[in-house]
């Protein structure tokens, strides 16, 4: 070991994420920044790896509507046909340098995020969120979704891009964070004042892009007014190009992904690299909208955990108190105990976030696996719940943990590495 404790690894690994400084370059087709989409028919998938035959149902659809946007085939029957004979290659979003909302469902020509770790000198892919309804991520792939994807492509994603290249570093994205957890976001289930701040750094750019068409820059504006949500899948990308950065140093026992495929919740912590600690996914708990029920609910899924993984989310209830009613939890003070309890599965508050509403201490920094197997507290993570059918989207909102499993796999896991167990 470079560092003589484990505590002392981890105390740099926490250094590194409070270090990082994650910025918005570029919206671009994910084929030109992430080389395996070249290579054949490939799609990216949320969670630890999995295999099409053990997706659930709105992530088969989602994979679907992937195959329609691209193009590699006119029906749902011929979709489905391919993916189950294995001709679709599926790779997890996290073996790319990228991350994918609910299904994650990523392919060569959708638009994706740019962020850049400059401390680091890493990069992150996220695709951009694509409003409420009837979306590709909750498992939707009617007419109406597969052309949204493609407004995205040839619309939303040149103007973004040409806004942001007018900013010579590209856009500061922990100042947005700064900003907006003061103004009551958490950064996972309520993202309106990130939305809004993102809105206001880009309208004006936006305008006076007179190269483009009035029409398309209209679109654009009053798409990202309408979708309160947008940050969410900038907020993922930078947590993702953080942490990334973070594992770089490979000791120690902070927990540096989180994520979710609806079969399988997986981890990573810093001292094993690469390697994916599972267990069984639960089914979030939480409000459900008018007609749905638990019954009705789609097992947990989705990359966004990244976000709790970086402290925000579930992690920062305490940000967001009017999140609360919304995913089920109560009130001020049940956020307020919430946030409390997570302090003790983490090694410290990062300074860079401070929250009003918790005397302005910083947000948890640093989950340690070795705090949550010796004290059973798990992190809680906020979350839109699914309709376990394909195509009826998002039916409620509300919190979910991982299993003990993926923690206690990963620190014997760590122990044997170290020479401290048979």
């Amino acid at each position: 070991m470079a560092y003589k404790t484990i505590d002392e690894a981890n105390q740099a690994v926490a250094a590194k994420i409070v270090a990082g400084s994650p910025f918005l370059l570029d919206v671009v087709p994910a084929k030109s920044v992430i080389p395996e989409l070249n290579e054949g028919k490939v799609l990216l998938h949320a969670g630890p790896p999995i295999t099409y035959d053990k997706m659930v149902d709105p992530i088969q659809g989602a994979c679907v509507g992937a195959a329609l946007f691209e193009e590699w085939c006119e029906t749902e029957e011929e979709a489905r046909k391919m993916l189950e004979s294995g001709e679709v290659k599926l790779i997890p979003c996290h073996h790319v340098n990228a991350v994918g909302p609910m299904g994650g469902i990523t392919s060569a020509n959708m638009a994706v995020l740019v962020v850049e770790n400059k401390t680091d000198g890493n990069r992150a892919f996220c695709t951009m969120n694509e409003g409420i309804g009837a979306v590709l991520r909750f498992g939707a792939y009617s007419d109406e979704v597969i052309t949204r994807l493609r407004w995205m492509r040839d619309t939303l994603a040149p103007v973004l891009s040409a806004a942001l290249k007018t900013k010579e570093d590209g856009l500061n994205i922990n100042v947005l964070v700064a900003k907006a957890i003061a103004m009551g976001d958490e950064f996972h289930q309520r993202n309106i004042a990130a939305s809004l701040a993102f809105l206001k750094e880009m309208a004006p750019i936006i305008v006076g892009l007179t190269e483009i068409d009035q029409t398309k820059r209209e679109e654009v504006v009053q798409f990202l007014a309408d979708t309160d949500q947008f940050f969410l899948n900038i907020m993922m990308a930078s947590a993702k190009a953080v942490m990334d950065g973070a594992r770089q140093i490979q000791e120690g026992t902070i927990v540096t992904a989180m994520c979710r495929n609806g079969y399988e919740f997986g981890i990573r912590i810093a001292g094993m690299g690469d390697e994916w600690f599972t267990g069984p996914v639960n089914t979030p708990q939480g409000l459900y909208f008018s007609g749905f029920s638990e019954a009705d609910a789609a097992p947990d899924m989705g990359d966004s955990a990244i976000t709790e993984t970086f402290g925000v989310g579930g992690m920062a209830m305490i940000a967001a108190p009017a999140v609360t009613r919304f995913v089920g939890s109560g009130g001020f003070y049940d956020a307020l105990n919430t946030s409390n309890e997570m302090t003790e599965i983490c090694i410290d508050t990062n300074p860079n976030f401070p929250v009003p509403t918790w005397d302005f201490k910083g947000i948890c920094l640093g989950i340690d696996a070795r705090k949550v197997v010796e004290t059973g507290i798990l992190p809680v993570i906020n979350t839109g719940i699914a309709n376990k059918k394909a195509g009826l989207g998002q039916i409620g909102a509300g919190t979910v943990t991982p299993p003990i499993d993926c923690f206690e796999k990963a620190v014997l896991a760590y122990a044997k590495k170290l020479g401290f167990t048979e």
